[in-house]
C-alpha cells in the first residue's frame, strides 16, 4: 500500500513539472517576435505588408509564330506572281474578317490576383443585348475600416445600382464607370448586390470586361454578350426509319447503285433514301420511299452531298457511296446508339470492306501574314470512353453517321468536285467531335470502272493545283500535306 502511494505521488509531481515546461514555453513564444498567422477570408490584412501590385490583364493573345512547312506542299505555289499581291491582299482582309466575326477580338487572357478582398463572378456571368441585368455575386470582405469605397468600369455599357435610397452613396449612374461609398461595410455589400450592367452596342456575340477595383486592389471578370438562340430539334420517333435517313451521291454507277439500294432493303425496307445524281445522262431509280434528285451533269460530289443533306428531316443520315453494299451485320442502330449515349458527338465512322480509314488533322495557326499549316496523319486521338473500339478522330472513311444539324453548319464545299472528302473535315476542325468504330461494317463491291467514269474520278492535275491555291485563301494556309 505505502509503495503504491508513493509511485502515485512521484507522477503526480512530474506531470506537475511537465506542465510548468509547457506553460513557460509558451509565455516564451509569445514574447518573440515570430510572425502572427492570420486567416481573413480572403481578404487584406492591414497588418500584413502588401505585396507589389501584379499586372493581371488583360492580355491580348499574341500574333503566333510562323509555321514551318517541313516536308509539306506550299500552298500557294500554283498561283502566279502576277496574281500573287492582289490575292495576298484580299485573303488578309477576308482573314480579319473571319477573325472578327469568331470573336477572335474578344480572345484575352485573364489572371485571378493571388489574394483579394473582392467577390465576383470569374466566369459564366452572361448578359443579352441592351437589356439591364443584376450582376451576381459582388461582394467586398475586409477587415473594419472607417470608409469604404469600391469601383467598377465597363467598356461595352452602363452600371446603375437599382433603388438607391437618400444617404447611399453611388457616384456614376448609369455610366461607364460607377463608385458606391459607405462607412457600414454591411451596407456597401448590400448596394454591390443591387448593382446592374447593361450593354449600349447592339451585337449577338460578344464580350466586356468589367474592372472591379477596392484601394490597391483591382480585378477584372469577363461580361458575355449574347443574343438567345432557338433550338433547333429533331423528333426522334420511334425507331431507326425516324431516326436516319441514308444518303447517296450517285454519278453513272447505276449497277452498283441498284445492288446498294437493293441491300439496305433487306434490313431496312421503311427507311428513307436520298439520292443526288449528277449523271450525264440519268436513269430512272425506281423503289419506295426514295427521293431521286436530278442535278445538272458532273457538278461533283461535294455539291451532291449539299443537296442529299439539305434534304434530311432525321436527326441523323447515314453516308454511304454508290458502290457499297450492306452486309448482314451492318447495323444502323449501333451508330445511333452511339450517337444518343454521346450528345456531343457529330460524326461517327465505321469500316468500309474491312477498312478502316481514320486520320488526325495536325494544324498550326501559323501567324497572320502567313497563314497556318496543316497535315494529316493516320492516327487516333483517344479511346471514346464506354465504347470498346471506338475512339476520337479528326476524320474518318466515307461510310458514317452524322448528326443533320451539326453537319449542315459546316457544309460541302461545291468548288470541290472530283476528289474530295479530307477538305469536308478540315472545315469542320474544332467544330465537329468525330469519333470512330471497330465493328461497324459495309460492304464494298467489285466492279470494273468504265473509261467515263474514271476520266472524272481521275482529274487532270490542273484540277490538283486549282485545289491547292483555292486552300491557299479559304483556308488561310501556308502549307499542306496528305
Amino acid at each position: 500500500m505505502y509503495g503504491s502511494r508513493r509511485t502515485l505521488f512521484i507522477a503526480i509531481v512530474l506531470i506537475g513539472f511537465i506542465l510548468a515546461l509547457f506553460y513557460a514555453g509558451m509565455d516564451f513564444w509569445s514574447k518573440t517576435s515570430l510572425p502572427t498567422l492570420r486567416f481573413s477570408n480572403c481578404s487584406h490584412d492591414p497588418e500584413i505588408p502588401d505585396f507589389p501590385k501584379p499586372n493581371i490583364g488583360p492580355f491580348r493573345n499574341e500574333n503566333p509564330a510562323p509555321c514551318t512547312c517541313q516536308n509539306t506542299n506550299p500552298a500557294n505555289q500554283f498561283v502566279s506572281e502576277d496574281e500573287m499581291d492582289d490575292l495576298q491582299k484580299r485573303r488578309a482582309e477576308e482573314f480579319r474578317q473571319h477573325q472578327i466575326r469568331s470573336g477572335k477580338e474578344n480572345d484575352v487572357l485573364l489572371l485571378v490576383p493571388a489574394n483579394t478582398p473582392l467577390q465576383y463572378p470569374m466566369r459564366g456571368f452572361r448578359v443579352t443585348p441592351m437589356n439591364k441585368t443584376l450582376i451576381p455575386g459582388l461582394a467586398l470582405q475586409t477587415q473594419k475600416r472607417a470608409l469604404y469605397k469600391v469601383s467598377l468600369r465597363v467598356h461595352k455599357g452602363v452600371l446603375s445600382v437599382m433603388n438607391v435610397q437618400e444617404g447611399e452613396q453611388v457616384e456614376g449612374q448609369n455610366e461607364q464607370h460607377l463608385s458606391i461609398s459607405s462607412s457600414s461595410l454591411q451596407q456597401l455589400n448590400d448596394l454591390l448586390s443591387r448593382l446592374t450592367y447593361t450593354s449600349t452596342i447592339y451585337h449577338i456575340k460578344t464580350e466586356d470586361l468589367a474592372y472591379f477595383s477596392f484601394e490597391n486592389h483591382e480585378v477584372i471578370f469577363p461580361i458575355e454578350i449574347r443574343r438567345l438562340s432557338v433550338p433547333v430539334l429533331f423528333d426522334p420517333g420511334k425507331d431507326v426509319n425516324s431516326q436516319v435517313t441514308v444518303l447517296v451521291k450517285a454519278f453513272l454507277r447505276y449497277k452498283e447503285l441498284n445492288v446498294l439500294i437493293n441491300s439496305i432493303r433487306v434490313n431496312y425496307p421503311k427507311i428513307k433514301i436520298i439520292v443526288a445524281d449528277d449523271s450525264l445522262n440519268p436513269e430512272k431509280v425506281v423503289g419506295d420511299n426514295i427521293e431521286h434528285y436530278i442535278m445538272p451533269p458532273a457538278q461533283g460530289w461535294f455539291a451532291g452531298r449539299n443537296l442529299a443533306v439539305s434534304q434530311v428531316t432525321t436527326k441523323y443520315f447515314l453516308w454511304v457511296d454508290d458502290d457499297f453494299v450492306f452486309l448482314n451485320e451492318t447495323r444502323i442502330e449501333s451508330f445511333v446508339n452511339i450517337m444518343e449515349a454521346v450528345p456531343e458527338l457529330d460524326v461517327v465512322g465505321g469500316q468500309v470492306g474491312g477498312n478502316q480509314f481514320v486520320f488526325q488533322l495536325q494544324y498550326e495557326e501559323g501567324n497572320s501574314e502567313e497563314g497556318g499549316c496543316i497535315t494529316r496523319v493516320t492516327r487516333t486521338h483517344a479511346p471514346l470512353p464506354g465504347f470498346n473500339g471506338c475512339f476520337f478522330a479528326d476524320g474518318v472513311v466515307n461510310y458514317f453517321l452524322g448528326r443533320t444539324e451539326a453537319v449542315r453548319r459546316v457544309g460541302f464545299d461545291p468548288f470541290l468536285k472530283r476528289v474530295a472528302h479530307t477538305e469536308f473535315f478540315v472545315d469542320g476542325l474544332g467544330d465537329l467531335l468525330v469519333a470512330t468504330c471497330k465493328g461497324l461494317s459495309i460492304g464494298h463491291q467489285k466492279h470494273s470502272s468504265t473509261n467515263k467514269y474514271g476520266s472524272y474520278r481521275h482529274p487532270p492535275k490542273s484540277d490538283s493545283q486549282a485545289k491547292m491555291t483555292h486552300h491557299f485563301f479559304k483556308n488561310h494556309l501556308k502549307c499542306i500535306k496528305y
